[in-house]
């Protein structure tokens, strides 16, 4: 058996930028991960690499091509890593967009194809692979307490007088796959989680700044850590944050 075999191989989209490369290089600090980076963009993919490469990792990377919003690109992709690994210990379905620009309804066709489409799509085809590995596969989804209808409809809940229901509504979707995940995947062994990294900086949107109080990608990455190494697996099915749950 290869070094390579013996390594925990995850797979993180959007893991050129954001939450999804301060995980990335989270995970690669641990000698045997393997991490597989997917990016739309091969360009922001190899930079993200390089970027990765210069702070002298214990573990691997190498890019994965993958564009959530679509079909194609996803099973180009699980063809690949079948391919080349055989097996899939861990995915994180991290890659998101806001609020993209065009009319609402271009707006929430985009958000909900990114958000919802995108992972459920994903899971689709990187489920045969997870079923091979000899670990607990897990399944993250990075989703956000906006998107639960119980906070929504709080009015001292914080946020509740952000709009966006493009956002909202495609990470309310994203919740019930999840939950079908849940019901269609736990019998088989699999761990499922929707997970909100919290208020982060990143390329999400305008406010996603520190000067807007968000919090560094770092420290929203390194939670997420302990729900791939098992530390919250009696959770699973759960929305989980940082230090507790929120409700659907």
């Amino acid at each position: 058996m290869s070094i390579l075999a013996q390594k925990t191989v995850t797979l993180v989209t959007g893991g050129n930028g954001g939450i999804g490369f301060a995980l990335v290089a989270a995970l690669l600090t641990n000698p045997s991960n393997h991490v597989l980076l997917g990016s739309r963009s091969i360009e922001k993919g190899q930079k993200a690499i390089a970027d990765l490469e210069f702070l002298k990792p214990l573990g691997t990377v190498e890019l994965l091509q993958v564009d959530v919003s679509s079909e194609e690109s996803i099973n180009a992709a699980a063809k690949q890593v079948k391919s080349k690994h055989g097996k899939l210990d861990a995915l994180v379905n991290n890659a998101a967009i806001a609020i993209p620009p065009g009319s609402l309804a271009e707006q929430m066709a985009i958000c909900f194809q990114t958000n919802a489409t995108g992972p459920l799509l994903m899971v689709e085809a990187f489920t045969p692979m997870l079923l091979k590995s000899d670990q607990t596969p897990r399944i993250i989804n990075v989703s956000t307490g906006q998107g639960s209808i119980t906070k929504r409809l709080d009015p001292t809940a914080p946020g509740y007088k952000i709009k966006g229901i493009q956002y909202r509504a495609s990470k309310t979707a994203l919740n019930m796959v999840t939950a079908s995940q849940v019901a269609e995947l736990g019998e088989q062994g699999v761990k499922v989680f929707a997970y909100d990294p919290g208020f982060t900086q990143s390329s999400l949107g305008p406010h996603n700044k520190a000067e807007f109080g968000a919090k560094p990608a770092s420290e929203a990455a390194a939670p997420i850590i302990k729900v791939l190494n098992g530390e919250r697996d009696s959770e699973h099915a759960c929305f989980l944050h940082a230090t507790g749950q929120f409700p659907w």
